[in-house]
């Protein structure tokens, strides 16, 4: 029994403990800075992120930007509204050929085409838009 070490549980001590705290004081502007840069570090503590910046860790800031996003999501949106028109359509002219006569059906068709041919025109301002913001906004890969 001299030999053993009774157990009194919890976790083993850490071999190098941080026992020492330094305290700092801000003014409310400056606490302000602070709290933006914090938030911006995304790290999940003031005290580490505090160690970083003093013992000269790289400062990083990761900004999803959200408008991005939605450009992309509405984007997708109309490209499945263009497909569902192509959809719309073709049933169009197959019931224009079925239920009009010809000279009718050509009336109607042209108008069509008139609107298509806009479409198609507005399609072409939107990719070139995309490419623009494509090549503004979005980083370089290196």
């Amino acid at each position: 029994m001299k030999g053993k070490t009774k157990n009194v549980g919890g976790k083993p001590p850490k071999p190098d403990k941080a026992s020492h705290q330094v305290m700092v004081r801000f003014t409310d502007e400056e606490y302000a800075r602070f709290l933006a840069m914090y938030e911006q570090s995304g790290v999940y503590a003031k005290a580490v992120f505090v160690k970083a910046r003093v013992f000269g860790a790289e400062f990083r800031v990761l900004k999803v930007d959200k408008t991005l996003v939605d450009y992309y999501t509405k984007l997708s949106s109309l490209h499945a509204q263009y497909r569902a028109v192509g959809v719309n359509y073709n049933q169009t002219v197959k019931e224009l050929k079925s239920r009009f006569s010809e000279k009718k059906a050509m009336a109607l068709l042209y108008k069509l085409e008139k609107m298509t041919v806009e479409l198609a025109g507005l399609s072409r301002q939107i990719l070139a838009l995309t490419h623009e913001f494509q090549q503004r906004w979005l980083p370089k890969s290196v």
